[in-house]
């Protein structure tokens, strides 16, 4: 799935840019300050990078970056998750406006950075012109080895998280015994209290409701009766009244047939007041004076108010107190059994100690292999006799990361014991052992599009030639895109981009194209000879092109 076409608007120093790409090794070359970059730093904002309002061109509203990938049938099943359309190709596009917004596009469809990042591995795969700086972090270092390895740390950093969550309660636990113990004690004791009690939730409401009813039997039967009284017993009553009403409209239905919607309302309300009745009857039956039951309920509400005055809660917080407390005291009970806890700690280590093991073991496979790969390397790139080593150093406790301490050591010369990379390699050497590790692991990365972004810096001569073939090799199997100053390098490519500026108006523009022949040997020799190419740097150019 190869980068097959770029299209730029109003990026940076470029109005406007369509570039279609090929397989193989591709080279982009031009002056200093041309915008050799560009391309690559517009490729990085298609696949999620930050972006902000200096990537617009100065007078325009917002640029446009569109980057078309060759489909893969891998990707298929995460385009479905994704709910993004599935088609022949992949279309990435995103803008950015003068306010720093940006939205993004995958097929046509809004998508978020977290997406364009989540494809930018399976696309592409960015080597830097400072990637000699990482060999001199132990982390960098560390993922370097592991991706070669195949090695995920992931497991080991979430069984280090664990065993460390264990170890440090079985620490906490062992320094506090007897201050857990008497929490324990306490906390005992007050569940006793409330034991007592036995709080239910809701059971407070539920008290004051029955208490009210009890304390207030009479005045409630009293209200029941005089709503009997009312709608039934009394002379008129309201059953009385609706019922007269009901019969002298009944009687001259037959006449109006205007009454029987009437009629029909008031045999309704008439129906409601006797169900309504008969539930006051009801209620009249159940309901009566217990001097007993307002007794017992007076003093259980005693006992909830003097509980929720010693705790100072309110009464209605007991149930959920005494919830919270038994909880608390089974922690504290369980921090107390050093027994459980060491158990706990043991296994957890253990779990840790087995993807340690595989960490190590990848590692240690891992670690002579490409040791000896970049050794190989070496010495095609004027570093004949250097050797290049990849340590393992065992740390006195582990990390989230495993056992080991990785570092990169490097001899520059036959008889030299390798050392550290940062302390003994030279800034030109630096660069091409990153150069050296950037091939070797480029080949067994898994993205179609490998871009090399000055990554011969610091290099020349019979060495520059040799890079360019070691990156055409690289394009026979993935497409290979390098930006370069080195004559030697460009002229291995297989398609040569030429960038260039010019002027237009009182902006500065840049502008990318294909070139071939004639004007191949031109730009060769302009790199070879300055600005002003002779027939020295010509004739030169064309021997280039013809090893």
């Amino acid at each position: 799935m190869s980068l097959r076409r770029i299209v730029l608007r109003d990026f940076v120093i470029v109005q406007s840019l369509e570039l279609d790409l090929g397989s193989g090794f591709s080279v982009l070359t031009g002056e200093t300050g041309a915008g050799k970059s560009i391309l690559i730093d517009a490729l990085q904002l298609a696949l999620g990078a930050r972006a902000d309002s200096s990537v617009v061109r100065e007078g325009a509203a917002r640029c446009e970056i569109a980057a078309e990938f060759d489909a893969s049938p891998a990707l298929t099943p995460w385009f479905e998750e994704q709910g993004f359309p599935v088609e022949d190709t992949l279309l990435l596009r995103r803008t950015v406006d003068t306010e720093g917004r940006s939205r993004a596009w995958i097929n046509g469809s809004a998508a978020t950075m977290t997406q364009l990042k989540a494809l930018a591995n399976d696309l592409v795969d960015i080597h830097g012109q400072h990637a000699w700086q990482s060999l001199t972090r132990s982390d960098a270092v560390r993922e370097l080895l592991d991706a070669y390895a195949g090695a995920d740390t992931t497991t080991a950093q979430r069984c280090w998280t664990e065993w460390r969550s264990k170890r440090k309660a079985l620490e906490t636990a062992t320094q506090r015994q007897s201050t857990l113990q008497q929490e324990s004690e306490r906390l005992a004791w007050q569940i006793a209290e409330l034991d007592k009690l036995a709080p239910q939730p809701d059971e407070w409401v539920e008290l004051n409701t029955q208490h009210s009813r009890l304390a207030n039997a009479q005045a409630l039967l009293d209200a029941a009766q005089v709503a009997v009284s009312a709608l039934d017993d009394d002379e008129p009553s309201a059953g009385g009244l609706l019922h007269r009403a009901l019969t002298a409209l009944q009687a001259q239905a037959h006449i109006e047939p205007q009454f029987a919607g009437v009629i029909e309302a008031l045999e309704a309300a008439l129906a409601g007041v006797q169900d309504t009745v008969h539930s006051l009857h009801q209620y009249a039956r159940r309901t009566e004076q217990d001097p007993a039951s307002l007794e017992a309920l007076d003093q259980r509400l005693s006992q909830w108010m003097s509980l929720a005055r010693r705790y100072r809660r309110p009464p209605e917080e007991l149930a959920e107190l005494h919830a919270q407390w038994r909880d608390e005291l089974s922690r504290t009970d369980q921090a107390l059994d050093l027994v459980a806890l060491q158990h706990a700690e043991r296994q957890a280590w253990e779990v840790f100690a087995a993807a340690l093991q595989v960490l190590t073991k990848k590692r240690q496979q891992a670690a002579p292999k490409l040791s000896q790969a970049v050794t190989e390397a070496m010495q095609s790139l004027g570093m004949q006799g250097g050797r290049f080593e990849v340590s393992l150093q065992r740390l006195d406790e582990p990390q989230a990361e495993g056992w080991e301490q990785v570092e990169f050591l490097v001899a520059g010369h036959s008889g030299v014991t390798p050392r550290p990379v940062g302390k003994v390699a030279s800034g030109g050497e630096l660069s091409r052992i990153a150069l050296a590790i950037s091939v070797v692991t480029s080949r067994l990365g898994q993205a179609p599009t490998l871009i090399f972004d000055e990554v011969d810096s610091g290099i020349g001569g019979a060495v520059a030639h040799t890079v360019g073939k070691l990156l055409r090799q690289l394009g026979a199997d993935r497409q290979v895109l390098a930006v370069t100053h080195l004559p030697q390098v460009a002229a291995c490519a297989d398609h040569h981009l030429l960038v260039s500026k010019q002027q237009a108006g009182l902006q500065t523009v840049s502008t990318v194209k294909a070139i071939t022949t004639q004007d191949r040997v031109s730009e060769l020799a302009r790199m070879l000879g300055g600005s002003e190419a002779s027939e020295v740097s010509l004739a030169h150019a064309r021997e280039l092109l013809t090893i």
